[in-house]
């Protein structure tokens, strides 16, 4: 009897709730991401879509399209959100800068120091400011809504020998993007840049097309690339690799202001899971690579700071080249400087 009712109480319960959950949402949301299931902006959309859609009571669904399925290279992807039939998607830096050049700030070398100063960086005035000036950029169509993480830190990795140097970059062929500044980057330290569509860097490597390449110690392993006879890491962590989420400014504006606070609070979360996602995956990964015989080195604070003399040119040449280089460069500088004095009174607090 008693399983009898059980059961009766829990179709009745199911019948009840059928006509809410066969609800039409009264919003669609399309968000793209041109990677897979494994990578941290997979964990951030769905993060992000349960937030949005427990948060609006249903109001808001979510749609996820992972892959190349709606779109499949950062221009193309931008143009959808642009023209609506993409509401949401994610882009590096290097992909979105044909559109919005100054996005490359988040490559220069050496700025930001660790983990706590970039995420303090980029949920402040800086991103921000960004926004401001995507959509001016754009007149008006895409928002920039916040700035998470995708894979860590660059690092230097090469299959010849251990960078302690710059000096040890001299003649190395380092993979790049097409992008100037990542090119003039490898050029100031001494080496000769070399752009490569990504799918073909694991070949690349085999043959010697290149010898190394600026990457998360997670695409290195998530490629295979030690397999290909990447065997050296040089953890200098010199740019922290930003992932930029964009938006249909109309689909956003044309919400509620209770539906907007919903999205950019589930765009605050999808944030933080991507600010967390690289730390755990990257210790696997980090020990992957030394049980395949990778050699990894972490520079001295005296052999950081030379690298970091070596690439200050970077700077100067993107003030000098880039629509909006100074603008966004001293809107950086600026957020640095401030992360770094308020998270060091907050050390000597906890320190006492």
């Amino acid at each position: 009897m008693l399983k009898g009712l059980t059961k009766a109480a829990m179709t009745a319960a199911l019948l009840a709730s059928a006509p809410l959950a066969a609800a039409a949402a009264d919003i669609t949301i399309r968000a793209t991401a041109n990677s897979n299931e494994n990578d941290e902006d997979y964990d951030g959309l769905v993060v992000f879509k349960n937030y949005v859609e427990a948060a609006s009571n249903g109001a808001i669904e979510v749609e996820l399209f992972i892959g190349t399925q709606l779109c499949s290279k950062g221009a193309e992807c931008l143009q959808g959100v642009a023209d609506g039939s993409i509401d949401v998607y994610i882009s590096t830096s290097g992909g979105a800068a044909g559109l919005f050049p100054y996005v490359q700030v988040l490559d220069l070398p050496y700025l930001m120091a660790d983990d706590r100063v970039a995420e303090a960086v980029l949920q402040g005035d800086f991103t921000r400011k960004m926004r401001e000036m995507a959509l001016e950029t754009s007149d008006g169509a895409i928002r920039l809504m916040t700035i998470g993480n995708t894979g860590g830190w660059r690092n230097f990795a090469n299959t010849q020998r251990r960078v302690q140097s710059p000096a040890d970059m001299e003649g190395l062929k380092i993979r790049t993007v097409v992008a100037d500044l990542p090119q003039e980057l490898v050029k100031a330290l001494g080496a000769s840049p070399t752009p490569i569509p990504w799918p073909e860097l694991f070949t690349s490597f085999q043959t010697g097309v290149v010898d190394g390449s600026k990457n998360g110690i997670t695409d290195i392993m998530g490629m295979k690339f030690p397999d290909a006879g990447l065997q050296y890491v040089t953890l200098d962590g010199h740019a922290y690799m930003g992932a930029l989420w964009w938006m249909n400014n109309e689909k956003f504006m044309g919400m509620d202001e209770d539906m907007r606070r919903v999205i950019v609070d589930g765009f605050y979360a999808l944030q933080q899971a991507t600010f967390a996602s690289p730390k755990r995956k990257s210790i696997q990964a980090y020990a992957d690579f030394v049980a395949g015989g990778g050699d990894l080195y972490v520079p001295t604070p005296a052999e950081k700071a030379a690298f970091a003399e070596a690439a200050a040119p970077v700077q100067d040449w993107f003030r000098a080249n880039v629509d909006g280089g100074d603008e966004i460069l001293d809107a950086l500088i600026a957020g640095v400087n401030a992360a770094e004095a308020n998270l060091d009174a907050g050390r000597m607090m906890d320190l006492k």
